[in-house]
């Protein structure tokens, strides 16, 4: 019986690979190396104000490193409106390791990204036989600017982590298709689970396993007796089926996540039609964005509405890319592969359930472009070589490509120093943008620029009237900066007003309340916030304790000091010098 297709092509790869298996460690050190230098300055970054805190400069558990409390609340935390924790995890061994020097955090982010790049031009390959292919497409992937964001961001460890395990994953399948076993199997489903763990953008994985069969494994490719048999083609997917399952729960466990930590937008506020369109024109962003990079911005803010003439035409050329791509499916099948890469592993976050405020960013893009990477590099291999002096042009057309990438990574990598460049950079590329007015204005503050401050969350709030964040910032800098609570109370109460679970809003309310010498409504206001999500908090414990010693309820704010004492212990004797100014010793009233 004649061999099919698929199964003469794996050999035929067995036998490339092994009269190429000298250069390969060169060529990834290379790779490795570059990397790191590209990423290099990373080491004189700080951490920044937009969700380093809540991942790691201001996060009390992490802060306290490895020990058996920290681990069980990884993997029971829905902080950050995630369930991740793996990633958890990796935020606790950095601070174990670097304390929290930012240096030692941001390498470790880079190590994990050129390890993943290493590793998908291993993977590439295994699958193609194609090396100097191979290491264009890694390189891309490594060296890309879109890509910076997920590597520079202490934040984004998760994008990292997940892609090392997401390449992991397929490069353990692969060695699974080549020597079947159930432990080569169950290897590449745990490392799977893994990747999940870190960050739930894997869900598609099952389906990048089923791309991978059409191109470059053909497992797919009818076979020379009359094609493979139906429950061959079957067999392929019900091997696949723990995945999916893995991939549904983890579905779940996000959407509850994200809908507990309040980051899922209801689908009333933004329209079907509005995330349909906004996800049309997304995907051409991307598309633009890899392959002319520039403008980049830590968020892209959502439009409020997208004109109909626009999404329409995106989605057209959407539509004619999709059928270009399958037009050629025979001839050059890896550009039918790309490109479904492409789409589906951008799917979970184009914003069809819309999560956040942004249109678009940049961290999405981190596995997709894989996809475009691949159809881009193969076909333009492909057009070369059918002229006699292809294989210099494609060398010398990768260098180039290559060095203006790394050239873009380096400069874009230096706009990720600091919270104020950051912000400062993003509103310089993007228009209307009053979240990041609000983090700008934020960090002005933090700086000691507080008049540049106020001007900037002044003008966030004329941008966009119904941002609580803005009012709550700018009730901050009145409370503490200006020390005018009667000024800061109003702007606390217009936040609470258009965010009624705005818990910070509440406790700072709480304090001003107090400053202002009415300790009733402080009171009132703190023991209702005791009733939100992670209201188990150091300042509204020390907030309230303080409205109780101003009502005379001295035991009380001394059941509150002790609730304090292991949330913060220097704040909690700070609170017991106010009880013992005030009243008598804690001691004495017990």
């Amino acid at each position: 019986m004649a061999k099919s297709v698929g199964t003469v092509r794996a050999e035929q790869t067995a036998v490339q690979m092994a009269s190429l298996q000298r250069g390969d460690y060169a060529r990834a050190a290379l790779l490795l190396a570059v990397t790191f230098v590209l990423f290099s300055q990373t080491a004189h970054h700080g951490f920044i104000s937009y969700d380093d805190p809540g991942y790691l400069s201001g996060n009390p558990v992490v802060r306290s490193g490895l020990s058996a409390a920290s681990l069980a609340w990884a993997f029971t935390s829905l902080a950050m409106s995630n369930w991740h924790p793996l990633t958890w995890i990796s935020h606790l061994v950095d601070v174990q390791l670097f304390g929290l020097a930012p240096a030692g955090h941001h390498l470790m982010s880079v190590f994990l990204h050129g390890v993943s790049a290493v590793l998908l031009y291993l993977l590439l390959l295994r699958l193609t036989a194609r090396p100097w292919r191979s290491l264009v497409v890694a390189a891309l992937f490594a060296w890309h600017p879109l890509h910076v964001e997920s590597v520079a961001w202490a934040a984004e460890r998760k994008d990292v982590l997940s892609g090392l395990l997401f390449h992991a994953t397929l490069l353990s399948w692969v060695g699974y298709l080549k020597r079947p076993s159930s432990g080569r199997y169950l290897g590449a489903l745990a490392l799977f689970a893994l990747g999940l763990l870190a960050k739930p953008m894997l869900v598609t994985l099952p389906v990048v396993l089923l791309i991978l069969d059409a191109w470059p494994l053909g497992r797919l490719v009818p076979g020379e007796e009359g094609g493979r048999p139906a429950a061959a083609r079957s067999g392929l997917f019900v091997e696949k089926i723990p995945f999916f399952l893995f991939s549904l729960a983890s579905c779940a466990v996000t959407i509850y996540a994200q809908h507990h930590g309040g980051s899922m937008a209801e689908l009333r506020a933004v329209p079907l039609g509005g995330r349909i369109a906004n996800a049309a024109t997304a995907c051409l962003g991307y598309l633009r964005q890899a392959f002319w990079p520039h403008d980049m911005a830590v968020l892209y803010p959502l439009p409020a509405s997208i004109p109909t003439a626009q999404a329409a035409g995106a989605a057209a050329l959407l539509c004619a890319l999709t059928a270009l791509a399958f037009w050629r499916v025979r001839r050059s099948p890896y550009l039918a592969a790309g490109w479904c890469w492409f789409l589906v592993m951008l799917l979970p976050v184009l914003g069809l359930i819309q999560v956040g405020a942004q249109s678009m960013a940049d961290r999405y893009s981190y596995l997709p472009l894989t996809g475009i990477f691949l159809a881009v590099v193969w076909g333009t291999s492909d057009l070369l070589e059918r002229v006699s002096w292809g294989g210099k042009g494609a060398a010398a057309l990768a260098g180039t490509v290559l060095a203006a990438l790394g050239v873009a990574t380096w400069c874009q990598v230096g706009v990720w120093a600091d919270s104020l460049t950051l912000y400062r950079h993003t509103l310089e590329v993007t228009t209307g943008n009053y979240l990041i007015m609000n983090n700008y204005g934020a960090a002005l503050n933090d700086a000691g620029r507080t008049e540049e401050a106020v001007q900037v969350l002044t003008r966030a709030i004329e941008v966009e009237p119904l941002d609580p964040s803005s009012y709550y910032n700018l009730g901050r800098i009145r409370q503490v900066a200006y020390r005018d609570s009667r000024g800061a109370a109003p702007l606390y109460q217009r936040a609470i007003e258009l965010r009624p679970n705005y818990l910070d809003a509440q406790i700072n309310l709480g304090g001003a309340l107090n400053e202002m010498g009415r300790p009733a409504e402080a009171r009132q206001l703190l023991e209702r916030a005791l009733g939100l999500p992670g209201a188990d908090r150091a300042d509204l414990r020390f907030n309230l304790a303080v409205s109780l010693v101003n009502l005379g309820e001295t035991a009380a704010a001394v059941r509150e000091l002790e609730k304090l004492r292991p949330l913060d212990p220097a704040l909690a004797q700070q609170l017991e010098g106010f009880i013992a100014s005030r009243t008598q010793s804690p001691a004495q009233q017990k």
